[in-house]
């Protein structure tokens, strides 16, 4: 089985960057799934500006929704960087989906992979109670995906200020 890894922390916290390093140290070119939508001008900047900074190694697949279908289908070759589950929580939210269901099948698909995975996430849970039922459910269901997923992986980093802090320990990666 391949090595599976899980990279948590806030906003800006370096969680990316942390991934991305190591996705790297376990692939030369490694694939890049990415879960964002441009559904406006500054996410679509976004976005590209993310895309260039990663440079030329990284293949890249866009996967707002079918991410268990993803991971099947490019495992056995090199690692994957899933950026990020609250994004792709936040589409099966709009699209209707189920989170209850969907997220056990990621981590089961998690679980079954031949080839590294490193998956970014955000950590929702740590500040207040949002005000209002879609902030609340949003808040909810990110931290039980984020639990279920973390269960079948190998590993979990949170990011803290770029630093990494090893929370489920398993072989070393040097960072």
């Amino acid at each position: 089985m391949g090595v599976s890894i899980l990279v948590t922390g806030g906003a800006r916290s370096g969680k990316s960057t942390l991934a991305e390093g190591l996705a790297l140290r376990l692939s030369p070119c490694p694939i890049y799934i990415a879960t964002a939508e441009a559904l406006d001008g500054e996410m679509a900047a976004r976005i590209a500006a993310h895309r260039e900074s990663r440079g030329a190694a990284w293949q890249t697949r866009e996967v707002p929704l079918d991410l268990s279908d993803a991971l099947a289908d490019t495992d056995g070759g090199p690692a994957r960087l899933v950026d990020c589950l609250t994004l792709w929580l936040s589409n099966l939210l709009h699209a209707g989906r189920d989170p209850a269901r969907e997220g056990p099948r990621l981590a089961e698909a998690v679980a079954a992979q031949s080839a590294p995975v490193v998956l970014v996430t955000n950590e929702v849970g740590a500040g207040i109670v949002p005000e209002n039922k879609l902030a609340r459910r949003f808040r909810d269901e990110a931290g039980r995906l984020n639990q279920t997923v973390a269960a079948r992986c190998d590993r979990v980093y949170l990011s803290v200020a770029g630093h990494p802090l090893q929370v489920k320990p398993g072989a070393d990666i040097d960072l």
